[in-house]
């Protein structure tokens, strides 16, 4: 591991402050940073000027990567004297753009975060380095119940992506697709269960590809029902590539009685063949359409939400009422629609044949129209049926198809009940 330097004498107190940019999997770190933090004897700021601010970065589009330069001047503007901590995905393409910002920021790799936090704990007076955890912990690594402050939390099961979408610059990040051990998985999902969690979502850059010594996410999946038998957790799966959906997988969404939520976030990101295959996804329309409708014939509940791009380059507009067309033969339960972004450094963003400003975000609102038309219709389907939901806070729970309705007062955070849906949702 590269020893990382720190530049600042000493910090004032020992108060902290987090800002999570991006996904899920960056949420999930997230969680192990505060964990790291707070062993180390660390406090959270609660609002107030911090003597260390974490920025776990991202840069999955162009305009992603604008906001994460926003949020760490925002950090250094906000918390005067702080040391500004620098990591994530676009503190790994571009590291000298933060570093060149100012003086009290530090670039750290992800793999040399505890290192890094283990010297700031001595640094302020706090733990030795060696009993802060080790790496493993921002993937995970639960001590126990006592940390636990949400009731749907996620564990890291795999990092890296081994595909090449021209739009993207994410493989280049986090590099080649990992899986965590399953024992390591099991470990802290039983934590989490343990500390009162009602439902544990599996997060990875590319989760379908896991693979740890030929146990593939299904087998996954099926240890963790077996491990928590009896215990008032589900589990759900955060996003899956369509070409990663076996028949193990699709069985296992039908067969386990909501255990494992009947919900996939499967990305379209176009309903037109060409585009896809410009974008270099490795399927075409109708492959998707097809897995769609296998997936509805097995598991006629199953809720399905998606990310669709909007003026990728060269997108006329027929290949845009294609994606339409499609997201209205998916019956798409939410949809995540972005104008296409430049990234810098990907095939997409040299294009000459961008589509203009104004019309990416017209058909960027146009999807948004779409997607709340479907997602009523979506509902409306639902009501009066019955689901396990999993209370969040007094009176709001969320149900096994992602939505938020509200529930009785008396029920506890992370309490796992059957309900009726109502007639209308909360978000």
């Amino acid at each position: 591991m590269t020893e990382v330097a720190i530049d600042v004498p000493g910090l004032i107190g020992s108060t902290y402050a987090l800002v999570n940019l991006g996904c899920k999997v960056n949420r999930v770190e997230s969680d192990g940073f505060e964990r790291l933090l707070q062993r180390a004897g660390f406090r959270p700021s609660g609002g107030g000027s911090a003597s260390l601010v974490v920025v776990n970065t991202c840069t999955v589009t162009g305009e992603a990567e604008k906001k994460t330069r926003k949020a760490v001047r925002q950090a250094l503007r906000s918390h005067p004297g702080a040391l500004v901590m620098v990591t994530g995905c676009a503190a790994a393409i571009s590291p000298e753009v933060f570093s060149l910002m100012d003086g009290r920021v530090q670039v750290v790799p992800k793999a040399e975060a505890d290192l890094f936090l283990g010297k700031l704990s001595a640094v302020s007076g706090h733990k030795a380095a060696s009993a802060v955890a080790p790496a493993e912990g921002l993937a995970g690594a639960f001590d126990g119940p006592a940390e636990l402050s949400r009731t749907r939390r996620g564990v890291k099961v795999q990092d890296g992506c081994n595909n090449a979408c021209t739009y993207c610059i994410v493989h280049v990040a986090r590099g080649r697709a990992t899986s965590r051990p399953a024992d390591e998985v099991l470990r802290d999902s039983l934590a989490l269960a343990e500390g009162g969690a009602g439902e544990v979502v599996l997060s990875g850059i590319n989760l379908g590809s896991y693979d740890w010594e030929g146990m593939k996410l299904a087998d996954l999946l099926l240890r963790l029902l077996a491990a928590t038998e009896g215990q008032s957790v589900r589990f759900r799966i955060s996003s899956i590539e369509p070409m990663d959906v076996d028949d193990a997988l699709v069985e296992l969404l039908a067969n386990s009685d909501g255990r494992v939520c009947r919900h996939l976030h499967l990305p379209l990101q176009s309903g037109s063949s060409k585009v896809l295959g410009e974008m270099e996804r490795p399927y075409c329309a109708d492959e998707f359409l097809h897995l769609v409708e296998r997936l509805y014939r097995a598991c006629p509940t199953l809720s399905l939400s998606t990310d669709i791009i909007a003026g990728f380059p060269g997108e006329t507009e027929a290949e845009f009422q294609e994606t339409l067309e499609m997201a209205r033969a998916c019956r798409f339960s939410k949809i995540h629609a972005f104008p296409y972004s430049q990234r810098e450094g990907t095939p997409a963003a040299v294009r000459a044949d961008q589509v203009a400003p104004e019309v990416k975000t017209a058909r960027a609102r146009q999807l948004r129209q779409l997607a709340a038309q479907l997602r009523r219709e979506d509902f409306a389907r639902r009501i009066g049926t019955e689901e396990l939901a999993v209370v969040e806070e007094p009176g709001r729970a969320c149900t096994e198809s992602y939505y938020e309705i509200a529930v009785p007062q008396g029920l506890n955070p992370g309490e796992l009940v059957k309900t009726t849906i109502p007639a209308t949702f909360l978000a």
